[in-house]
């Protein structure tokens, strides 16, 4: 069976080298490019599983490649940041990035990352490839929240008739808000369900992802229990 397919834009060539070979020894296949338009013509041409990206590249910077990656493919992309800079991390995920890891970088915490992120996209956690898909806890039928329909077999959500095109990562959230509406859940329990993080994690990844969920599906829908995290009303 195929490696997963990774690639990565790093335009340090000691950075790039090294982690390349780190994760072609767990597994992966690894597409190396130094900087945002080589990336970008790479992810065009291979069309990879999983997208790493720096922030600070030539050419084409990292959340500018992560935008024309989103616009064209669901597929998951973690950015890499030098700072755990809110700007850095916040615009990265505005921009459709599913998480982020701050450098320097312990390359098993990036390959465990990189597990948690192809696991929720339906992916074998070592370097075998799934299907691309989420692969959400089902929470059975069509759900029906006012104009919102969410379809748990066929993964669509419509609201007021029409379909609402949602990230792997953002329709996994949903669905974790669907299956219990009414119900806060805590930034904290977000990032274990839908992150997979048994570890704790930063919980601007929630507040981000939730603020893009909201634009897609009504900035109502989902109330801020101030303190205590958020909650889908029924």
């Amino acid at each position: 069976m195929a490696e997963t397919h990774v690639l990565f834009v790093e335009d340090d060539d000691v950075i790039r080298e090294a982690t390349q070979l780190a994760l072609e020894r767990d597994g992966f296949a690894v597409t190396a490019m130094p900087d945002g338009l080589s990336g970008l013509a790479a992810f065009r041409a291979d069309r990879p599983d999983i997208a790493l990206l720096d922030v600070m590249v030539p050419g084409l910077d990292g959340v500018s490649l992560c935008r024309r990656i989103r616009d064209e493919s669901t597929v998951p992309v973690i950015m890499l940041s030098a700072r755990a800079d809110s700007i850095d991390v916040v615009l990265g995920l505005e921009a459709g990035a599913d998480d982020y890891v701050t450098k320097p970088f312990d390359g098993a915490v990036l390959v465990a990352r990189i597990r948690a992120v192809l696991r929720r996209f339906g992916h074998a956690s070592g370097g075998q490839p799934g299907n691309g898909e989420p692969e959400p806890q089902p929470v059975g039928g069509m759900l029906v929240f006012g104009d919102l329909e969410i379809d748990t077999e066929g993964m669509e959500v419509h609201r007021g008739g029409r379909q609402v095109a949602l990230t792997p990562t953002e329709m996994r959230l949903l669905l974790e808000f669907s299956a219990a509406p009414g119900t806060v859940l805590s930034r904290d329990k977000l990032l274990e369900r839908v992150w997979d993080y048994g570890w704790g994690g930063d919980t601007r990844v929630v507040d981000v992802h939730v603020q893009r969920l909201r634009t897609k599906i009504g900035q109502d829908r989902i109330e801020t229990v101030r303190g205590f995290g958020y909650k889908l009303r029924p």
